[in-house]
């Protein structure tokens, strides 16, 4: 794995890993586990992806799964 540390990477993990530590203290708090587990995803997402556009269309597509398992009663 490439070490790319450059500013937009940095602030889009913080970005990303700020709101996945907010879902699973959410889902922790409510006992809901998709929130639970959906943070815990984006948490590591902000970990493994080195590219700050892959990890941001990465985790808006993981709110977007999260939305939809919510919608149809999961």
């Amino acid at each position: 794995m490439d070490l790319n540390l450059n500013a937009n990477f940095l602030f889009a993990s913080l970005i990303w890993g700020g709101i996945g530590m907010g879902f699973f203290v959410y889902g922790k708090k409510q006992r809901a586990s998709i929130p639970l587990y959906g943070g815990i995803v984006m948490i590591g997402l902000s970990y493994i992806i080195s590219s700050a556009l892959y990890m941001s269309g990465a985790c808006i597509g993981l709110i977007g799964f999260m939305y939809f398992l919510h919608r149809n009663g999961y």
